[in-house]
């Protein structure tokens, strides 16, 4: 009971810092030795030195960051408030084509047309006119402000209607998947404006700062960390509050929540679109780093595979979803140049081996490990302490 008066009496941040969850101090701790180690390995040491990072490998952990990122935003929902989202990454992509356009528009005049004002892809199907939704994205505060604004109100909407009609378990997983479905079917049309099939690519600049430079691609590695780092003490924030253990009760027990007076569709739908804006945040710095967005992106299977990410690492851990998402695309990376062919069977049976034994995940499974481990040397320590022995 002090111990809760101490950390209320300390604030909320200060109180967050110091009672994370198990893993998170040394998370944060991993991140900031990265966001200090790459950067300056890649610029002062040699190319021939072990520990230099080249600069492909800062651009795939840039990729890796946005990826873990997105795992962390579905870890919310579906680890603490029981809503599997088959379809978050429609939300992913939203906020990729709000920085796409912002990309595109930077462009101006260099493009293979010339065209100040229309993207080349614009000119190629003969539009004469800028469309209106695309006004205000050459401004880079309104681009980032569509970035939150864009998947958070598609959330809002799409959780309003289902979260108050009930809609729970297989049924709304359904419809988040034919949700990112219709996207990208409407996306994949040319006269959205949106590029059509090829999406959105021959990026520029952003800020002013070449995106093929060696610096620029630093600076998105270090935002991207800082992304992360933000986005798992909202995590942390939220899980750890009274909120947080209304939306475990959700989670286990909806219907007795529900009967308990809590107005379930609230908490269900805040937490929704929280997670919508941390997937947005993750697609608008996840474009700059590959160079393209395409329709593609809101393929139900991307979806289905970011479920899987979290599955491995250990849903419910927060920082498990991240290292889920690190090792599942390192070996995505690795296997498909090594083993083309066999790589997504190799990814179904990573998922079937973790449901069968490793339930729990990676770091759920260390983690009940790590407490049986523990009991037993502790009963073994209290059969040879002293007053044991004097009871004999």
């Amino acid at each position: 009971m002090a111990d809760v008066i101490g950390r209320s009496q300390q604030g909320p941040f200060v109180s967050l810092m110091t009672g994370l969850p198990g893993g998170g101090k040394t998370f944060l701790g991993i991140l900031l030795v990265a966001a200090l180690f790459v950067p300056l390995s890649n610029t002062f040491l040699p190319p021939d030195s072990p520990f230099h990072v080249p600069t492909y490998m800062v651009s795939l952990l840039g990729k890796y960051l946005c990826y873990a990122l997105l795992a962390l935003s579905v870890d919310l929902i579906w680890g603490y408030a029981g809503i599997l989202s088959l379809g978050h990454g429609a939300f992913f992509a939203l906020g990729g084509y709000a920085m796409g356009m912002y990309l595109m528009r930077q462009i101006g005049d260099r493009g293979v047309y010339g065209n100040p004002l229309l993207p080349d892809f614009m000119v190629f199907l003969n539009w004469t006119e800028l469309p209106w939704y695309w006004h205000g994205f050459d401004m880079f505060p309104f681009a980032m402000l569509m970035v939150i604004v864009v998947p958070g109100l598609l959330a809002f909407v799409f959780g309003w209607f289902a979260f108050r009609s009930r809609v729970t378990g297989v049924y709304l997983s359904i419809i988040t998947q034919a949700m990112t479905y219709a996207l990208l079917l409407a996306f994949f049309r040319n006269d959205m404006g949106f590029g059509g099939n090829n999406g959105l690519t021959d990026f520029k600049d952003l800020l002013g700062f070449d995106l093929q430079a060696t610096s620029t691609r630093l600076g998105l590695f270090v935002a991207s960390i800082v992304a992360l780092a933000f986005g798992y003490l909202v995590c942390c924030f939220i899980t750890q509050s009274r909120l947080g253990r209304v939306l475990i009760a959700i989670r286990d027990a909806e219907s007795r929540t529900r009967f308990s007076g809590y107005r379930v569709e609230y908490y269900k739908l805040f937490v929704f679109v929280v997670s919508a804006v941390l997937a947005g945040i993750a697609g608008a710095l996840y474009v700059p780093q590959v160079g393209i967005i395409n329709p593609s992106e809101f393929s139900p299977a991307n979806s289905i595979e970011v479920v899987i990410w979290v599955a491995v690492g250990g849903r419910g851990t927060l920082w498990g979803a991240v290292l889920g998402a690190f090792i599942v695309n390192w070996g995505k990376s690795y296997f498909t140049g090594t083993f083309p062919e066999a790589w997504l069977y190799m990814l179904g049976g990573l998922f079937v081996f973790t449901t069968l034994f490793l339930p729990k995940g990676i770091v759920g499974t260390a983690g009940i490990w790590m407490d049986k481990f523990r009991a037993v040397r502790q009963s073994k320590m209290d059969i040879g302490s002293p007053a044991s022995v004097r009871e004999e």
